[in-house]
C-alpha cells in the first residue's frame, strides 16, 4: 500500500514537469504560430539591403533559426558599431510563448517611458557578464543596421538571456540601437 501510494506521488510529480526537449518543442510551436501570418525571407540579403518598415518581411539571421529580423529603420549606415564599442539600447518585449497560449503577456521594456535608464552591451562582447545578461541575439543586427536604427526580433532561447534560456521562452523585442556619447 505504501509503495503504491509512492508510486503515484513519484509518477505525479512526473507529470507536472516538462522535459527539456518538450520545451524546446512547445518554443518552436510558439515561434512557428507567430511568425505564420508574417513573410518570411530564409536569408539575409547578400548585399545587406532590407526591405523596411512596418510591413516588411522577417529574414532569418542565422542557420538555426533563432533570429528573425524586420528593419524598420536601417538608421544612420554611415555610422555603425564597431566591435568593443558600447551600445545604447531602448526596447519593449513580449513573452511569444504566452500569447500562443493565450496568456497575458504585456509588453515590458523601457522604450516607452524615457525616465526609465537606458540599456547598454558592449558590441561583440560575448563574455562580460553585462553584456551576457541580454544574449547574443540583440546583438545580431547590428552586423546590418546603423545606429540610431530600429528593429523588431523574434529571439529563441538559445539566443537569448540566461533565464530565457534554460525556460525555452521566446521573445518578441521592438528595439532601437544608438551610440554611446561620451
Amino acid at each position: 500500500m505504501a509503495l503504491a501510494g509512492m508510486a503515484v506521488l513519484l509518477f505525479g510529480s512526473c507529470e507536472k514537469t516538462k522535459s527539456y526537449s518538450e520545451l524546446l518543442n512547445e518554443e518552436e510551436h510558439a515561434v512557428n504560430w507567430f511568425l505564420a501570418d508574417r513573410e518570411i525571407v530564409p536569408y539575409v540579403p547578400e548585399d545587406s539591403v532590407f526591405v523596411t518598415g512596418e510591413n516588411a518581411p522577417f529574414y532569418k539571421m542565422d542557420e538555426d533559426g533563432n533570429v528573425y529580423m524586420q528593419v524598420i529603420n536601417r538608421g544612420d549606415m554611415t555610422d555603425r558599431p564597431e566591435k568593443g564599442q558600447t551600445v545604447i539600447f531602448r526596447y519593449m518585449t513580449r513573452n511569444i510563448k504566452d500569447l500562443y497560449n493565450g496568456l497575458p503577456a504585456p509588453w515590458i521594456g523601457n522604450a516607452n517611458d524615457l525616465s526609465y535608464v537606458s540599456d547598454s552591451f558592449i558590441y561583440g562582447n560575448t563574455a562580460i557578464p553585462s553584456t551576457t545578461v541580454w544574449g547574443e541575439g540583440l546583438q545580431l543586427p547590428l552586423g546590418y543596421v546603423g545606429y540610431n536604427s530600429e528593429v523588431n526580433l523574434v529571439i529563441k532561447s538559445p539566443m537569448g538571456m540566461p533565464e530565457e534560456m534554460t525556460s525555452c521562452l521566446p521573445y518578441f523585442y521592438k528595439i532601437k540601437y544608438f551610440k554611446a556619447e561620451y
